[in-house]
């Protein structure tokens, strides 16, 4: 596994969380990477994104001025800070790793994926 994600769970709405992803192998530095979720009986869909810079942050219409996504290279990390949670952002939440250096809100842009970690908001 070269993406572990991490800091889902439950949590009232209006509450916060803290999502981290650590590249286990080092290599993210140059590439852009995201987070996307999936809801049950619902398509992948893109959260946030940044560059490899760290600037470009990019964000869902749904999430924009609540989340917020930056990245540590030196620690090969990337995290996501969920403020104002709401019940609708109930999904599991993935981390991607872009073929690039830029952002993209299209999964076929990612070449590693996490293996998600499950964001419950109850109301």
């Amino acid at each position: 596994v070269q993406l572990q994600a991490s800091g889902g769970g439950l949590v009232q709405a209006g509450g916060s969380l803290r999502l981290s992803c650590v590249d286990s192998r080092r290599t993210f530095n140059n590439n852009a990477v995201a987070w996307f979720r999936q809801a049950p009986g619902k398509e992948r869909e893109f959260v946030a994104g940044i560059n490899w810079r760290g600037g470009g942050a990019n964000y869902a219409d749904s999430v924009q001025g609540r989340f917020t996504i930056s990245r540590d290279n030196a620690k090969s990390t990337v995290f996501l800070q969920m403020n104002s949670l709401k019940p609708e952002d109930t999904a599991v939440y993935y981390c991607a790793l872009a073929y690039s250096s830029a952002t993209s809100r299209t999964p076929d842009a990612y070449r590693y994926w996490g293996q998600g970690t499950q964001v419950t908001v109850s109301a």
